[in-house]
């Protein structure tokens, strides 16, 4: 039931890859203006040279739910009784680390005598930011490790007009990181954007995968390790000089984010949107909306992307998302509360949009 002020809360609980989130948000009565009332994140962080796996993800995940829960409550100050709802991540992500947050939620909402909503973790991102920069009808580019998708809203769905046809951009920078042995402290993703800042001396030839409104990413990643394998053997670039891993993280970067630009732009022109909002954790990337602006600029159109508490993975995104489901009539069933690895974004009926 509403609180004291008459508002509509929710706990969302996320834990599809490495950072488990868990917040806390309220929803105006009147305006349905949401209200972030607490957003606690944990990371699991591997070793360098090292991706994290689902059973070390979610054996970190199960250690740590109950004290991020605890965490989220005593920020947010509301109590357990003003909670409507508990949401968590039905999908996509991966298995292990899926399964052991569905497991903490379905057990709060036992022990509190609560109801469950299973969120899309894509749309969760999509909601999210469109309350967050005010966004009001944007092609989405949700960039993540991952997923890849350039998406726009259409008859109470959330339409896919372009993906990856392999892996995930996010997933091609992380396994670069690898190559690198650069650190995933706090992200592999963020240190070479920092590394491409320092880069730039030399533009490395890359393939350029572009396939209609698809990008693939495997090529490019195959490409940039053997590149990376010349330069640990003191081989020379192309223009006889050698070159460093700053030259190769910015020449993967300008490479794969001018793919995603391609096929946004591709997009907006067919939906006539001006607006582009970036979504996922490599829409944190600076050059990636430095680059997405320029084009939006050139339409006469912006760039709406959030910053890193709310572009990575967090549990409010999955709370407000829920929320707003829930205020539709949307309910899980305990007994239906699965999660799966599989979980397309348009599969999603948006009933909370006209």
């Amino acid at each position: 039931m509403p609180d004291a002020k008459g508002r509509r809360i929710a706990l969302g609980c996320e834990g599809s890859a490495n950072k488990l989130g868990i917040g806390i948000i309220a929803h105006d009565p009147l305006t349905g203006e949401p209200t972030v009332l607490s957003n606690v994140r944990d990371t699991f962080v591997s070793p360098p040279g090292t991706g994290f796996l689902p059973k070390d993800t979610a054996r970190h995940h199960r250690a740590y739910f109950v004290r991020v829960a605890k965490k989220a409550l005593e920020a947010a100050g509301v109590s357990i009784s003003e909670i409507d709802c508990l949401c968590y991540t039905k999908g996509p992500g991966m298995g292990g680390p899926l399964t052991s947050v569905a497991v903490g939620a379905r057990t709060l909402a036992l022990l509190w005598g609560k109801e469950l909503v299973g969120v899309n973790h894509c749309v969760g991102h999509i909601e999210m930011g469109r309350a967050i920069t005010g966004a009001t009808n944007p092609v989405v580019l949700y960039v993540s490790g991952g997923n890849t998708q350039v998406i726009a809203y259409a008859e109470q769905r959330y339409r896919i007009f372009g993906e990856t046809l392999d892996i995930a951009v996010g997933n091609c920078l992380d396994r670069f990181a690898r190559t690198l042995e650069i650190s995933n402290d706090p992200a592999p993703g963020y240190n070479i954007e920092q590394l491409a800042k320092q880069g730039g001396r030399v533009l490395l030839d890359l393939p350029y995968a572009v396939k209609g409104m698809d990008c693939s990413f495997s090529g490019i990643l195959g490409r940039a390790d053997d590149l990376a394998a010349q330069m640990k053997a003191g081989e020379p670039g192309p223009d006889g000089e050698p070159f460093t891993p700053a030259d190769l993280c910015f020449s993967l970067q300008e490479t794969v984010f001018a793919m995603l630009v391609e096929i946004t732009e591709r997009a907006m022109a067919h939906v006539g949107s001006n607006q582009v909002l970036i979504v996922g954790g490599v829409g944190c990337n600076e050059r990636l909306q430095e680059m997405m602006g320029a084009m939006a600029a050139e339409r006469g159109g912006s760039v709406y992307a959030t910053d890193e508490r709310f572009c990575i993975d967090n549990g409010i995104m999955i709370a407000h998302a829920g929320l707003l489901a829930y205020e539709t009539g949307f309910r899980t069933p305990l007994e239906e509360s699965t999660c799966t690895q599989r979980f397309r974004t348009d599969e999603v009926f948006v009933k909370w949009r006209d």
